[in-house]
């Protein structure tokens, strides 16, 4: 069970709100997926006014508000502050985007805003790269969560860098990590949490898929298979083979 800021999370899959076929929809996907915490734009709300907020009330889970499509220090800022006043929470998962193709962060912009808003009483959730240096410095401003993508939002590319995945699980073992963006199949949420972190976020994977209900649930169930993977301690790899039955007392023929 995860802990974020002192919440404990059942469920390691975190989802989104948005582009999904029907607001029917989007709800039967979330109670097929479990997931315990939704994120939400506020520009998303915006544009579905009170019946968006409504729904987005009635599926019991916790709220993360988000600064998606920000693109400077000031926007983020701004709009986290405009978040915790419609949605009632320190809560907020802080985008800065800096590069309009790749939708990559720009941690400069990140790290400064992340500690803006940590002063003002904010709980951050930074979206990041898996940028060891970057990660030290949005904990050295208080972040207490971090957030780094697998690969592009919308991508569907799964894990581009395990290496820097594992990297960040085991250079920071003691704070929740969630990958966020990039997830696209069960087996890349999967492949995250049998590395050790804590929850993946996702949207477009399901919202866009055949069958939104169907990939929640595959989702749900592939998030919590890994979990429980990384917890059974699963055998190291080998360059060889060794044989699974065992020799000593085994026939040998003349």
């Amino acid at each position: 069970m995860a802990l974020f800021y002192g919440v404990e999370v059942e469920s390691p899959l975190m989802l989104g709100t948005a582009r999904y076929p029907s607001p029917a929809v989007l709800a039967e996907a979330f109670r097929a997926s479990g997931a315990g915490i939704a994120t939400v734009s506020l520009r998303r709300e915006q544009g579905g006014g009170q019946d968006f907020w409504a729904l987005v009330q009635s599926l019991g889970v916790r709220i993360l508000p988000n600064t998606a499509g920000c693109h400077s220090l000031r926007e983020a800022v701004t709009t986290a502050h405009m978040a915790r006043e419609l949605f009632d929470t320190p809560w907020i998962k802080l985008e800065v985007i800096g590069e309009a193709d790749s939708l990559q962060p720009d941690v400069f912009a990140l790290v400064e805003a992340a500690r803006i808003l940590v002063e003002e009483g904010f709980e951050v959730f930074p979206y990041c790269t898996e940028d060891l240096v970057v990660c030290g410095r949005l904990l050295d401003v208080g972040c207490r969560v971090l957030m780094p993508w697998g690969a592009p939002i919308g991508s569907g590319l799964g894990l581009n860098n395990p290496y820097g995945l594992r990297s960040l699980r085991a250079h920071f073992p003691e704070v929740p990590l969630v990958v966020d963006a990039g997830i696209g199949l069960p087996s890349h949420a999967a492949r995250a949490m049998e590395m050790g972190y804590d929850a993946v976020l996702l949207n477009s994977a399901v919202a866009l898929a055949g069958d939104p209900v169907g990939m929640a649930r595959a989702m749900a169930l592939a998030a919590e298979a890994g979990r429980a993977a990384f917890r059974a301690d699963p055998m190291e790899p080998r360059d060889m083979a060794s044989p699974s039955t065992p020799v000593l007392g085994k026939a040998f023929l003349s």
